[in-house]
């Protein structure tokens, strides 16, 4: 079965940063979309960010200009980084795979990680 495996989270004040990454296990990231979603207590999953299988990127308002999102081909991995964390950015952050282009639907995302937590709190 295909996976992903999302780290990097943690505990982190307002204002700092964390980079998370995504692998995978049995398929190559660069052919797909990655989404980055967070998802926080009794809220709905959403995108935050997105690159596609060429390399455009797409990020939410609430962090346009704060997170960066990159691929390294060669370790297979995906990475968002996260600077001037918020603490409305408090939640869990998956990673999830998609043919080719970039969706902001959650149920268009064939392959999902566990999610890792993050929490931005002083």
């Amino acid at each position: 079965q295909l996976q992903l495996v999302e780290s990097g989270g943690g505990l982190v004040q307002p204002g700092g940063s964390l980079r998370l990454s995504c692998t995978a296990s049995r398929f190559t990231l660069d052919n797909y979309a990655i989404g980055w979603f967070h998802q926080a207590p009794g809220k709905e999953r959403e995108r935050v960010s997105c690159i596609s299988r060429s390399g455009s990127t797409y990020f939410a308002d609430a962090v346009k200009g704060r997170f960066t999102v990159s691929r390294d081909n060669a370790k297979n991995t995906v990475y968002l980084q996260m600077n001037s964390l918020k603490l409305e950015d408090t939640a869990v952050y998956y990673c999830a795979a998609r043919n080719i282009y970039c969706s902001e639907s959650v149920l268009s995302y064939d392959y999902w990680g566990q999610g890792t937590q993050v929490t931005v709190s002083s």
